[in-house]
């Protein structure tokens, strides 16, 4: 990937150097065990992984946002090459949605991403490297611990610096539906419809934010040429590892289709294609599509 071509974003704050930790609030005490499940369950690409927690450890709710700030500590800024790369990717999804929605008459707001180490306090209660990258609609941040990476390449066999910058763009994504108030309708219907119906919409919004993903490469291509040969097969190996059947059979050896919650790898793939190919927003029309 030549992300060398993209303008670096000043959205990215640096957090590795400081302690971990925060405040956690709501719900109930979360062991290794439920850790452990929740990798399975909502590991990598998860509407909130806190929310996922949250279920798991008691109660059905999402964690409350900390009652209490610390005094704000100012933003830093990556200087390392690793963090330069995140960097350019988030400037190159900036640059995109900020054209797709100057198009569509409207002002796309600009989410900040956050590096981390171990744990850190987010809106959402305390976000920890186990839940793997993750979106807080609450402070509209997106958050990864970049050892996150390693496990990709090593455990899910998904090497490759575009494999990583699809994780970003998919997190983006997430922003993106947030801004556009699909996040929010989703969250109204919880407790309103069975967990199997909101799987299925899980399923729905984690299929759109990987199109959103691909509308992010096919523009950032066309406007920046960022992309080489196998990038793309970087990007659809890495959906490919992370759809809820690869999951499940790598860890329980059975698949349950009622517990997705992100869809199936050929589904993950369809979708990335589907915005990479076609560049448009309608496209990506995941709540209304017959198929997936």
């Amino acid at each position: 990937m030549k992300w060398g071509n993209n303008r670096q974003s000043d959205q990215v704050e640096d957090r590795r150097s400081q302690p971990g930790g925060g405040r956690r609030t709501g719900g109930k005490g979360i062991g290794l065990g439920t850790i452990a499940i929740a990798l399975v369950a909502g590991w990598i690409f998860g509407i909130n992984p806190m929310t996922i927690l949250g279920v798991l450890g008691g109660g059905g709710e999402i964690m409350a946002p900390p009652q209490t700030q610390n005094a704000p500590v100012p933003m830093q800024k990556p200087t390392d090459d690793m963090g330069q790369f995140v960097a350019a990717v988030l400037g190159g999804t900036e640059d995109v949605w900020g054209d797709v929605f100057r198009q569509s008459g409207s002002t796309y707001r600009k989410p900040r991403l956050v590096l981390f180490r171990g744990a850190t306090p987010t809106a959402c209660g305390t976000g920890q490297s186990a839940m793997g990258p993750f979106y807080c609609p609450g402070d509209e941040k997106v958050y990864i611990d970049l050892s996150f990476y390693d496990t990709l390449k090593r455990e899910l066999g998904a090497p490759g610096d575009f494999a990583q910058a699809y994780v970003i763009a998919h997190e983006v994504g997430h922003h993106v539906q947030n801004l556009l108030g699909v996040t929010d309708k989703l969250d109204q219907l919880r407790g309103s419809v069975s967990e199997r119906e909101y799987n299925a919409l899980s399923v729905r919004l984690e299929l759109q934010a990987d199109c959103f993903a691909g509308i992010w490469a096919h523009h950032n291509h066309k406007n920046q040429a960022i992309l080489e040969p196998g990038d793309v097969e970087e990007a659809l190996n890495a959906a490919a590892a992370i759809g809820d059947d690869a999951l499940q059979r790598k860890s329980q050896g059975q698949i349950v289709p009622d517990s997705f919650t992100h869809g199936t790898s050929a589904q993950r793939q369809r979708w990335f294609r589907m915005g990479l190919e076609q560049g448009q927003v309608p496209l990506c029309d995941t709540f209304n599509a017959r198929s997936l």
